[in-house]
């Protein structure tokens, strides 16, 4: 799994209704990685500075070159399909327990 973090509860919103998402190119590379080599990649996602996470998906392609416009010009790298299973908030505060081995054990938030 990945958190996926954005700058503001409208893309998030987007993603919802649309299906879709997108991320900096810097992440791309690992987030196709895990695609390939996995047989289920999912994105938990969370607003900067919100103390919640927005919901979680499952990644259902590869990021591909082609870009939406949906995000405006933030940047942002290809569009790659996901499918929702979750769109309720959750307070950060429920999942502290969760640890991340792959970043000194800090909370997952």
């Amino acid at each position: 799994y990945f958190i996926m973090k954005s700058s503001n509860l409208q893309n998030i919103e987007i993603s919802q209704q649309k299906g879709i998402w997108s991320t900096m190119p810097s992440n791309e590379r690992k987030l196709n990685g895990a695609f390939w080599e996995s047989s289920v990649v999912y994105l938990i996602f969370s607003v900067q500075g919100s103390g919640h996470f927005q919901g979680f998906a499952r990644m259902d392609s590869s990021i591909g070159c082609e870009k939406s416009q949906d995000w405006g010009s933030a940047g942002f790298g290809g569009v790659f399909k996901v499918e929702w299973i979750q769109k309720e908030s959750i307070p950060f505060q429920f999942a502290h327990r969760l640890l991340n081995p792959w970043n000194d054990n800090k909370k997952v938030q």
